[in-house]
């Protein structure tokens, strides 16, 4: 057996391992699933009605690509929590003991939260589709929308398995997880045009990656309303681009970064 497909294998196992977790405890999946429900009917009932994104927009089509981005980055601190969890105890030890391949822990958490994932999606889709969302470009666009929302969601979940392994405390990484989710989230064009936001928030707004996946996310979707992108930055003239981008640096830096303190923290 090959190097690569040991790896593959071991990561699987482990993948599968987090998987069993949805049926030992199914309280896990329903809050996964109560959140994205949750947000969109907030959003799109309480909100919707005091927020106007201009052009004759329906704002619950544009809430929708925000509410997608939102929902996948918090996922995306299950990886972190996880770890966090794993290391308090000590099942890090028993990993370590076992003839593994020492990326296999950090590979099957990231890939079984893509599961969780996909499961939001699915259930945000679906309440979308009932208070008024649709997809309007086809379903090649929309599944090219989907593709690129767990491709970040990706990696951000290795951000999270980083400061997870750094800080091994439930309770720190889900605080320290919102201080920074919560900005990069909200900040953002995700609920609010950038057009009402402060001259200085605006710009940091208009390079955010957050941003740029949530108009990518819209125009793949066909909820613009056929207009141009609100800013003339190169990031939300070319969304799609941008945020691939941004996924290639967080994967180059954080993958090694990750594996690096598994391996640490691991030894101690």
């Amino acid at each position: 057996m090959s190097t690569m497909t040991r790896h593959a294998t071991d990561g699987w196992v482990v993948a599968k391992r987090n998987l069993i977790k949805i049926v030992r405890v199914p309280e896990i999946l329903v809050f996964v699933l109560i959140s994205p429900i949750m947000f969109v009917l907030l959003f799109a009932y309480v909100f919707g009605g005091a927020i106007d994104p201009g052009d004759g927009l329906n704002y619950r089509e544009f809430l929708i690509g925000g509410i997608f981005a939102q929902t996948v980055v918090f996922g995306a601190t299950f990886t972190g929590a996880g770890l966090a969890e794993d290391m308090q105890k000590g099942i890090i030890d028993r990993f370590r003991s076992l003839p593994m391949s020492r990326s296999a822990v950090l590979v099957g958490r990231t890939t079984s939260d893509i599961v969780y994932n996909v499961l939001s999606l699915i259930i945000m889709a679906l309440t979308g589709l009932l208070v008024g969302w649709r997809m309007r470009e086809g379903v090649v666009d929309a599944t090219l929308g989907f593709l690129l929302l767990l491709l970040f969601a990706y990696a951000i979940s290795w951000i999270m398995a980083y400061v997870g392994l750094l800080v091994p405390s439930v309770e720190v990484i889900n605080n320290a997880s919102f201080i920074v989710i919560f900005p990069l989230t909200f900040v953002s064009n995700a609920f609010v045009p950038l057009a009402s936001l402060p001259d200085g928030v605006r710009t940091f707004a208009e390079w955010n990656p957050v941003s740029t996946v949530t108009q990518a996310s819209r125009e793949l979707f066909g909820n613009t309303g056929g207009r141009p992108p609100e800013s003339d930055a190169w990031g939300m003239q070319h969304p799609a681009l941008y945020t691939v981008l941004w996924v290639g640096i967080i994967l180059l830096v954080f993958v090694p970064l990750s594996i690096r303190q598994y391996r640490i923290a691991s030894s101690r």
